[in-house]
């Protein structure tokens, strides 16, 4: 039986935007850097949007992929670690945050979609406080539940995080919906390239090294813009 229309459909659905894992409270540090006048325009925010699919690449997505591999595996343990290793990697409070609220809640999510006690397992845990249930490490799981490969799981990744910063910049800069979708499909071209260097890293090749962003992360923290909680 051929299952690529149901592959699709599966992808469709957990990459889709309106997806109720509470991406839209977020905005990836563009808030801060609006407000700063650092992305004012369609120009600016291609830059910035393609700066956050790289750092995100480099960091979540190899974790993703190890986490993928080690629940394709039933590496429960190894699964865990690579949960640990994202949290500690992350420089920022508000950004810990992010991954943990939309990870338990795709947990809480899978538990109603798939039947398998891993997942409940995994949602036991986060709620245990024995691993911080991030949101890469719950995409990797519920992807190889539902069947799909990594490189659906890295482009749904790569998609989810852009789409984030575009959706943000809808409501905080000067921008149009054709300013967006154009910058989506340029930076979509990106997404093979950074998959194939990617899919070898280790964790100790990981890096993310864009002090700017890191900066807007910690004055948002501080400051009084609230439209996202980050």
């Amino acid at each position: 039986m051929n299952k690529k229309i149901t592959t699709v459909m599966r992808l469709l659905q957990f990459t889709d935007s309106a997806f109720p894992v509470g991406t839209f409270s977020f905005s990836n540090g563009l808030e801060t850097a609006a407000h700063e006048g650092i992305v004012y325009n369609a120009d600016t925010l291609e830059q910035y949007a393609h700066a956050i699919a790289l750092q995100a690449a480099y960091s979540d997505g190899v974790i993703a992929l190890h986490a993928f591999r080690a629940a394709k595996e039933d590496k429960y343990e190894a699964l865990v670690d690579a949960d640990r290793k994202l949290i500690l990697f992350k420089m920022n409070e508000e950004a810990r945050q992010m991954l943990q609220r939309m990870g338990k809640k795709l947990a809480e999510l899978g538990t109603h979609i798939f039947s398998q006690p891993i997942l409940q397992k995994w949602l036991d845990d986060i709620r245990d406080e024995k691993t911080p249930g991030t949101y890469p490490v719950a995409q990797a799981l519920a992807f190889a539940l539902a069947e799909l490969s990594e490189e659906e799981l890295f482009c749904s990744h790569q998609y989810g995080v852009i789409n984030m910063v575009l959706s943000a910049a809808l409501r905080c800069v000067k921008v149009s919906h054709y300013d967006t979708q154009r910058i989506l499909f340029k930076l979509s071209e990106q997404s093979q390239d950074l998959y194939e260097e990617v899919r070898t890293m280790t964790f100790e090749d990981m890096n993310a090294f864009v002090p700017q962003i890191d900066i807007l992360a910690s004055l948002h923290e501080k400051g009084n813009m609230r439209m996202f909680m980050n």
